[in-house]
């Protein structure tokens, strides 16, 4: 049985207003790190991610829900993070995040009913208002707490993605299985 809960109201919202959420959007500075960017005297830009972000990411993968990243600045930490963590698809330097997502879905045969989106900022406004779902870190701006469905308990950068990776699992009737099988040893055995 697994110890994390959330509300069933909560857990009914996350299911989208479509069949079931297919595609997960994420913003990146503000979500999956704490939103301070780093540069060094050389202009290199550094940035620190949470592992647990990165799982749960994978973990949507494993489900069939397609994680997006579309993010508002390009830099080579975030490309490498997305390749590391397999990724199919990722939006770089985007000013226009509604723009630049619509032939994406389309593509993917995906309306907003279907569709997931955590942001924290006013350049995320237009995916998380349309989103069958809209998540968002506590620190996040004023307005986007005010159109988010859920705001994670835990702050971007150190699990608030996972949180809501965790939620939309849950809400897919995914998280369970997932759960049971990270207990299970090579040799079958429980952990």
């Amino acid at each position: 049985m697994a110890a994390l809960r959330f509300p069933p109201e909560l857990l009914v919202r996350a299911q989208g207003t479509g069949l079931a959420i297919k595609v997960a959007l994420f913003d990146v500075d503000g979500v999956l790190t704490d939103g301070r960017i780093y540069i060094g005297e050389r202009g290199e830009e550094f940035k620190a991610f949470s592992t647990l972000d990165g799982h749960g990411l994978k973990s949507l993968l494993q489900v069939g829900i397609t994680p997006v990243i579309i993010t508002g600045r390009d830099s080579p930490a975030v490309r490498r993070r997305v390749g590391d963590l397999g990724l199919p698809h990722a939006l770089y330097g985007i000013s226009d995040k509604l723009a630049a997502a619509r032939p994406l879905l389309q593509q993917l045969g995906v309306d907003w009913g279907e569709v997931a989106a955590m942001g924290d900022d006013w350049p995320d406004l237009p995916l998380l208002s349309r989103a069958g779902f809209a998540c968002a870190p506590p620190g996040a701006h004023a307005e986007v707490l005010a159109v988010a469905h859920h705001v994670t308990r835990a702050p971007a950068g150190f699990g608030a993605a996972r949180e809501c990776c965790d939620l939309l699992l849950m809400a897919a009737g995914h998280y369970e299985r997932l759960l049971h099988a990270h207990h299970e040893t090579l040799d079958g055995g429980r952990t």
